[in-house]
């Protein structure tokens, strides 16, 4: 008889619950993408092609340090390291999610000793028994519930997507902008070096009395200057090299040099694609929508506490003490809500509020990320302009200054205009130096802002080294 007990039971609670949950009816609604409002066509010219892609662009500037400290920074550095964490604690979580799918199986030991007046002796009571439940998902709550853990998973996932792109073009830009101080570095010394030797010539005509204190005193400015452009330098050189260690996951250290500043290429071309291709391509804009969706998700859980529930359970033992003696008790125990009804209700408000917020920061990233590459995109041209100025303006600062020193070694003209013009050249040179940086770095925004890599077809790459 208790065989039968037993069979039967176990065949009602896994067979049983499993018809349940098949059958069962679904409180709450599905998540469906919302219709976001954007331009057709980014306003700036560039490429529309496709370049969801994502390949490793930065190989593009044929810097092998630079490539280097990429791939040590993807592995080493901390933040990616958390996030790969979460990426497992989220899988964990999945996992858990899915248990509440089978029956639950535990055990219980029980023993005891009585003693008392009337009887000689002890008696003694030992037992164990093995307890079967299984919860029916009569309203797709648990199925919901695994449903939200995975919505949570594909999130950190993108979310870890979305740190590696924010880790590569933080690098990439410390590094192009470390080359760019070690470019204006070499400028400043050479400065230096010039002015030094200028001061030397104006010392000397001093002491010969054919120029004045006056004259004397603007060549020792010149030559602070850039001196104190050098210890500008130096700093900014460390600080830079400091913040590139921390991306690397180390301690701060010296950081080794590729390719100098201007030989650092210029990438060709950059499709951008199309606005709408944002919502698959930005990992930070899909991973708001994970978050939402499962939110939205969150409504039908809520929903389902307001309903009863149903749990099957399967209890058998024995005595150990006699054997003989066999126990199984087979229930269903069915639980809903009565009085707290109003309380309930909130809670699905709750969600749905949330859900609301949810919502609404997902339109806002994406209209954030069309902002950053429409900024992205409209940098890339002006700064290649502005460079094309700033070089042309250092090529005629640098013939002004020459010329403005025969005309003083000819005693035509004051030191003043050759003080003025070796000022305007030194300042152009070093904006120029800038203005290639920025128009090197807009570059790697515009790649950040995208979300993606530049090209479809990897032959593109093959071509371009």
């Amino acid at each position: 008889m208790m065989k039968n007990t037993v069979k039967y039971g176990l065949l009602l609670i896994l067979f049983g619950g499993i018809f349940f949950s098949l059958e069962s009816c679904k409180v709450g609604e599905d998540y469906e993408r919302q219709k976001m409002k954007g331009p057709e066509v980014f306003s700036q010219d560039f490429p529309k092609d496709s370049s969801i892609s994502n390949l490793p662009w930065w190989q593009l500037f044929n810097d092998s340090i630079l490539v280097d400290l990429i791939d040590t920074a993807l592995v080493n550095n901390k933040s990616i390291q958390v996030a790969i964490s979460r990426i497992e604690e989220s899988q964990l979580q999945i996992d858990i999610a899915k248990a509440d799918y089978y029956p639950f199986i535990g055990y219980n030991a029980y023993g005891s000793s009585l003693a008392n007046s009337e009887v000689s002796g002890l008696s003694n009571q030992a037992g164990g028994g093995v307890n079967v439940s299984y919860t029916v998902d009569l309203w797709q709550k648990i199925r919901t519930m695994n449903k939200i853990a995975l919505q949570n998973y594909f999130a950190t996932e993108e979310a870890y997507k979305s740190l590696n792109i924010s880790v590569v073009s933080a690098v990439a830009s410390a590094y192009i902008s470390l080359r760019d101080i070690d470019n204006r570095l070499i400028i400043a010394e050479k400065t230096a070096k010039n002015f030094q030797e200028n001061l030397d010539v104006m010392q000397a005509r001093f002491n010969a009395g054919f120029i004045s204190e006056v004259d004397l005193s603007q060549a020792k400015i010149q030559v602070s200057e850039a001196k104190t452009a050098l210890e500008i330098f130096n700093r900014s050189r460390v600080q830079i090299e400091n913040a590139i260690s921390v991306l690397l996951g180390t301690a701060p250290r010296s950081i080794p040099r590729g390719l100098p500043l201007f030989d650092q290429i210029s990438v060709p071309e950059i499709p951008v694609g199309l606005p709408s291709e944002l919502l698959d391509r930005r990992p930070d804009i899909v991973q708001a929508e994970r978050r939402l969706h499962a939110q939205t998700l969150r409504i039908g859980v809520a929903e389902a506490l307001k309903y009863p529930s149903l749990t099957l359970s399967l209890d058998m033992g024995a005595q150990l003490v006699n054997p003989s003696f066999l126990f199984a008790d087979l229930g269903a125990q069915l639980l809903g809500p009565i009085f707290n009804a109003g309380k309930l209700q909130r809670n699905v408000e709750v969600e749905e509020a949330r859900t609301k917020q949810l919502l609404l920061d997902y339109e806002a990233s994406y209209l954030f990320a069309l902002q950053e590459v429409e900024d992205a995109m409209i940098a890339v041209e002006t700064y290649k302009r502005e460079y094309g100025l700033r070089n042309e303006q250092m090529i005629m600062a640098t013939k002004a200054s020459q010329l403005a020193w025969v005309r003083y070694d000819g005693g035509l003209t004051s030191y003043l205009e050759v003080l003025n013009l070796q000022t305007s050249q030194f300042n152009a040179e070093l904006r120029a130096s800038e203005a290639f940086k920025n128009q090197i770095t807009s570059i790697v925004s515009l790649y950040q802002a995208l979300g993606g890599g530049w090209y479809t077809d990897p032959e593109d790459i093959k071509e371009l080294n």
